[in-house]
């Protein structure tokens, strides 16, 4: 059964939708959130707004999260609200995905809401100010943040570039992010996900080691690999130098039921990735080992969160289940793991 402040969020919801600019509410949501944690007036209001009640630490990868709970890649790309994050009472955010090189991403509308299916389509492309504008942004607010609140960076290719934009972002940001995610799956950078070979992955993930030698390095991988593919994708990785996986990212696939915008190219998520999401945890966690893994994907209730830790991950991102329950769903999400 959902919080009091999923049902009062998913009441006023409308009104937040009621723009038919879905990219310019987030970018409202960003500055909002922003401005909330550089006050102990905001950071309350954040406070109350996900009603998180305390939780419990967890060592993952060599890192230690103050709960299982994080925000997602690609909802903050730039770092520009990491005080409120944390005020909010997630245990970590993963900023980016962010490139060597500043790039404006794909034309717009490149974002786009499917409210019957508490799902997103996007084609973002990348968009970001650079790994060093990002780790500026990270060692300013560093000072502010409570203790035991992680702060990892998704690194990926500019779309004029090449795999050796994986160290070169590594590099920039190494001194500040507890841990770097390799971003081989988007599929809104044209060849992106043939990265996901495995001999070619495994030669980024080595110049990333060399680029970052004391972060932890995660992979994220494509929620449309076959189970073939996954398979031996995660037992490449298994022996490579990485900590861990995320599972997984947008899929390419349209099961949903608003055939209109399905139509539109990009990347689909939100709750109809939620079954796949559990089987392919499941899979990975039977191949992984030991490595950590990170549940991505389709979760919009505390139910999936206990049903993902179930099948073996170890840590969870929220993305779009905060765009259709609201801030009430990170205080369901750590009560569950």
């Amino acid at each position: 059964m959902g919080s009091w402040r999923v049902a009062a969020y998913r009441a006023v919801r409308p009104l937040l939708f009621a723009t038919t600019d879905p990219e310019w509410v987030h970018e409202r949501v960003l500055d909002a959130l922003g401005l909330a944690g550089r006050s102990p007036a905001g950071r309350a209001i954040c406070a109350f707004a996900s009603g998180v009640a305390g939780s419990e630490a967890v060592e993952v990868a060599g890192v230690r999260f103050r709960n299982r709970v994080g925000l997602g890649a690609g909802f903050d790309k730039d770092g520009r609200a990491i005080r409120g994050w944390a005020a909010l009472g997630l245990g970590f955010v993963e900023l980016g995905t962010v490139t060597p090189r500043p790039q404006s991403g794909n034309p717009r509308p490149r974002l786009f809401r499917l409210p019957e299916d508490e799902a997103l389509i996007n084609r973002m492309g990348f968009n970001n100010g650079g790994a060093e504008a990002l780790a500026r942004r990270i060692a300013t607010a560093r000072p502010d943040l409570p203790a035991g609140f992680v702060v990892g960076v998704n690194i990926g290719r500019n779309r004029d570039g090449d795999e050796d934009d994986y160290p070169a972002a590594a590099r920039a940001v190494a001194a500040v992010a507890d841990y770097l995610a390799i971003n081989v799956s988007s599929p809104n950078t044209p060849g992106l996900r043939q990265l996901q070979a495995p001999t070619r992955l495994r030669a980024i993930v080595e110049a990333v080691t060399q680029a970052a030698p004391d972060r932890p390095i995660f992979v994220k991988l494509s929620p449309d690999l076959s189970d073939d593919e996954r398979a031996a994708l995660v037992d490449a990785l298994a022996a490579a130098p990485v900590a861990g996986l995320i599972v997984s990212n947008t899929t390419i696939t349209r099961p949903v039921r608003h055939r209109r915008l399905a139509q539109e190219a990009g990347g689909l998520s939100g709750r109809p990735l939620r079954g796949a999401t559990v089987p392919a945890v499941r899979q990975t966690r039977a191949h992984g080992g030991d490595l950590g893994i990170v549940a991505s994907g389709g979760i919009g209730s505390g139910d999936d969160v206990s049903a993902l830790l179930g099948a073996g991950a170890d840590l969870v991102q929220l993305w779009t289940g905060l765009i259709y329950a609201g801030p009430g769903l990170i205080g369901e999400a750590v009560a569950r793991s």
